[in-house]
């Protein structure tokens, strides 16, 4: 059987190569860790997670739900190792991060099928099947040789941002307690909660903190899926109460309202010992986070295990260069995968990975392709990125937007969402997989 190349073992490339690999398939997975490290990532381990340890809702209503439960029901390594470390965060499906990528890593190093070439990649190989899956930090050298590959077409940048992760311990419970909004599922996460006063004071000095200077950084620029919290909160007063401190479900035990606003923390280890701050994915320098970030009650004498950080992505103009098997139009012995794509988040990217395994390996074995249909997740985000109609293309995260509608009326959004779900999973069954 002819020889795979899949570049960068990350979420992608480790899923391609899995879903390659356990259907007989011989992959040769290049990986330029632990030689040469990306400005985000800080361990050896394959599939390691940068912005966040949350997978997102792990709920049919929920369209990343859909995704991950048809991904789990295509063999998925990275669900099945996700779901092996998870660690309690309400309705979402969060990990245990280093465990998780230490699962991935030693899946992937001890499959016969699988030969992996540490050291950087410098060119797009000559010839045979390859897929790349490099990831939105793909290295300069790479980069410039996938831009040459599409001089007539663009080939596009823009910025994302991770955030800081706190001490459980320097956490004041005292001005904090543990609940999830509503009461749905367990009380995993930590609410910080903040009066009008403290949230306008804390608003003014986020506005006007000093950022870290990042080359070529433009509001503008920024994908709305992971936006510095600065930058949302330039954008109005009560910007950050209708986001990530929004309180709505959330009532505060000491007075039984909801508050003004709410910070929330996420477990982001299996101990619970380092909590993420969610939404506060910021750029802002060092000592400018410690000094803002203390003006939240709950976190006065916070201790930052990290700080946030912010890193320049890349994606394709896609629905030009790329057809629903995420292969390269009239180059198809090249194939892309992950956030390179267009596809944006962990799950997402898993997906694309997936499929384009999939998909190559049953051309490789002279089967048709498998063509998972719009109303799959998986399907859906393939016909996205690759849709010539749109016109300005931006990263997508999945959603039922994407997926056709019933046709027939569903009382309730919870509801019609289930029951778009229940119609994907119910199609994936019928496809030839194998």
């Amino acid at each position: 059987m002819e020889k795979v190349i899949v570049i960068g073992a990350g979420l992608a490339g480790s899923e391609a190569a899995w879903q390659l690999a356990r259907r007989g398939i011989p992959v040769e997975l290049r990986e330029m860790k632990p030689q040469k490290m990306s400005p985000a990532h800080h361990t050896e381990y394959f599939g390691e997670l940068v912005c966040s340890n949350s997978l997102r809702s792990d709920q049919l209503e929920n369209a990343v739900g859909l995704l991950k439960e048809e991904l789990r029901r295509c063999g998925s390594l990275i669900m099945a190792c996700a779901d092996a470390h998870r660690v309690e965060a309400g309705g979402a499906l969060a990990v245990d991060r280093h465990a998780f990528a230490a699962a991935v890593t030693e899946k992937l190093r001890s499959h016969p099928n699988v030969t992996v070439v540490e050291g950087e990649v410098r060119e797009i190989p000559p010839e045979g099947h390859v897929i790349i899956a490099t990831g939105p930090l793909t290295s300069e050298e790479l980069s410039e040789k996938i831009a040459q590959l599409f001089l007539d077409s663009k080939y596009l940048n823009f910025f994302d941002a991770a955030a800081p992760l706190v001490t459980f311990d320097s956490v004041d419970m005292d001005s904090a307690w543990f609940a999830s909004r509503y009461d749905r599922g367990t009380p995993d996460y930590i609410n910080c909660p903040l009066t009008r006063e403290e949230y306008d004071a804390f608003w003014t000095e986020l506005t006007q903190a000093q950022e870290a200077e990042v080359h070529g950084f433009e509001d503008a620029g920024v994908f709305e899926g992971c936006m510095p919290v600065e930058v949302m909160a330039r954008r109005g007063r009560d910007t950050l109460t209708y986001g990530p401190l929004k309180p709505v479900g959330l009532k505060d035990p000491k007075t039984g309202r909801e508050p003004f606003a709410v910070v929330q923390l996420r477990k982001d280890n299996a101990q619970g010992s380092i909590y993420n701050m969610v939404g506060f994915q910021t750029h802002l320098r060092f000592p400018e986070q410690k000094r803002v970030f203390s003006m939240i009650p709950a976190l006065k004498n916070a201790e930052y295990v990290r700080y946030g950080v912010m890193h320049r992505n890349t994606f394709l103009d896609s629905p030009r260069l790329l057809d629903r098997y995420y292969r390269v139009r009239g180059r198809e012995r090249l194939m892309f995968a992950g956030q390179i794509t267009g596809v944006e988040g962990y799950v997402e990217s898993t997906a694309s990975g997936c499929l384009a395994a999939v998909e190559l390996a049953r051309r490789l074995e002279g089967k048709e392709p498998a063509n998972f249909p719009q109303e799959t997740a998986i399907g859906a985000l393939a016909l996205y990125i690759s849709d010539q109609s749109v016109v300005n293309f931006q990263p997508m995260n999945v959603n039922f937007g994407l997926i056709p509608q019933l046709g027939y009326r569903v009382k309730g959004k919870r509801n019609k969402n289930a029951e778009i779900s229940r119609r994907a999973l119910e199609l994936l069954g019928t496809l030839d997989l194998a």
